[in-house]
């Protein structure tokens, strides 16, 4: 089975209980597991998304208290879309401004509205309503109705020097296809339902990025399972002549990283094997999970760990 879109957006945060306080409260999406970064596990891995962590929903955070703000510069992700049903910009345009959030007048781009917002770090996110979004079940709270919640990933958008390298990578090895331009803008779109559109935005000589809390760290694209994900690694390295790194174990998916010719870090996730490999789905996000190699440390590391409030 073939599938294309976004499987997640992994960024980085400040303070890991404003971050958990402004996705799960303000934005009303779900804590669908908490664990640690593996290669650091001094510091939470936070993922937020639907009911039931479907790739294309997942939005994760590598917290750190102390994150000096990041700079958004050319070869970086420069925004992160969500999408919500048609009737719902208006909902979320009186909760940003009830809850202090900052955010830009409504735009058009390619014929979608889009309301333009950022997390308590800087993070570049925005709302794009999109017709039939109200046919999908929406996750309500005690203050979002389920028919305005977001719904999943409508888009995310790269700040390039230049397009044309990281087109082919899109359109040859993951499943994109160009649709449209609009002034600096070119799109890309796959048959996902969620996490299905890719913008480009060339700017030329542009500032490089500092990293550091509100930048995203990278974006990681879907392979069904490790054949597919093995055949899109071998398409890149004989097509394009980019090597993935070797495969990593990250408990919930597989995964494989390179640096796209834009220099905006990429990734392959498999789907499987999900989130609730190691909880229940009526669990989800509620206690820590840590993979087997950290299981013997979990004292240690959760003496380390800040409180989430």
């Amino acid at each position: 089975m073939v599938v294309n879109g976004i499987h997640h957006v992994t960024a980085i945060a400040g303070r890991a209980d404003r971050n958990l306080d402004f996705y799960t409260r303000t934005l009303g999406l779900r804590l669908v597991k908490k664990t640690v970064n593996f290669d650091d596990p001094g510091t939470y891995h936070l993922y937020y998304g639907d009911e039931t962590g479907q790739p294309g929903t997942i939005l994760t955070f590598f917290p750190w208290d102390h994150a000096a703000p990041g700079r958004l510069g050319v070869g970086e992700t420069q925004e992160i879309v969500f999408c919500v049903p048609e009737g719902a910009i208006g909902f979320w345009s009186h909760r940003l401004i009830e809850k202090g959030v900052p955010h830009d007048s409504l735009v058009k781009r390619f014929g979608e509205t889009v309301l333009a917002f950022r997390d308590p770090d800087g993070l570049r996110l925005a709302f794009v309503a999109r017709a039939g979004d109200d046919l999908l079940p929406g996750r309500a709270t005690s203050e979002i109705p389920a028919e305005h919640a977001i719904r999943g990933f409508h888009s995310v958008s790269l700040l390039l020097e230049e397009a044309e390298a990281t087109a082919a990578i899109l359109t040859d090895v993951l499943g994109f296809r160009e649709v449209a331009r609009e002034e600096s803008l070119i799109r890309f779109v796959c048959d996902a339902n969620f996490g299905r559109i890719i913008d480009l935005r060339a700017v030329g000589g542009f500032l490089k990025p500092r990293v550091g809390a509100g930048s995203v760290h990278h974006v990681a694209f879907r392979a069904a399972d490790d054949a597919q994900q093995a055949v899109l690694v071998r398409k890149l390295a004989e097509n394009h002549g980019i090597a993935a790194t070797e495969q990593k174990d990250r408990n919930y998916f597989r995964s494989v990283y390179f640096r796209e010719p834009g220099h905006v870090l990429f990734e392959i996730a498999t789907d499987a094997p999900g989130f609730a490999v190691d909880e229940a789905p009526e669990d989800l996000g509620q206690a820590l999970r840590l993979p087997p190699f950290l299981e013997s440390r979990r004292e240690e590391i959760e003496g380390r760990l800040p409180d989430l409030g």
